[in-house]
């Protein structure tokens, strides 16, 4: 069984988990399902907007999609959220690849 079908099946058991669908999300990356991993990731962040994992690869994945304004806006979400979590690696990590966007 594939990846995708494995996460999907604990999925099934666990639909809210957050790293599963992070997860799901990812694998749909490495197969080019963008619009798939897009749905995913905004979906985590605006139910959770405190995983502030999912930022990050929102955040690219929309620069890849030529999404840059919308990219821009999931990065600074996601510095908030890792500031008010005092996730100082996250919030360092978003920042960077944040003003590798803008500057």
């Amino acid at each position: 069984m594939d990846r995708i079908a494995r996460i999907k099946e604990f999925l099934v058991a666990n639909p809210n988990d957050n790293f599963l669908r992070h997860a799901l999300a990812l694998e749909f990356i490495k197969i080019a399902d963008n619009t798939g991993a897009r749905a995913l990731f905004e979906s985590i962040l605006t139910e959770t907007p405190d995983y502030v994992g999912s930022y990050y690869h929102l955040a690219k994945l929309l620069e890849q999609m030529n999404e840059q304004t919308l990219a821009i806006e999931w990065y600074e979400k996601g510095m908030a959220e890792a500031k008010k979590a005092k996730d100082q690696h996250s919030y360092n990590e978003l920042q960077a690849a944040y003003e590798d966007l803008v500057y």
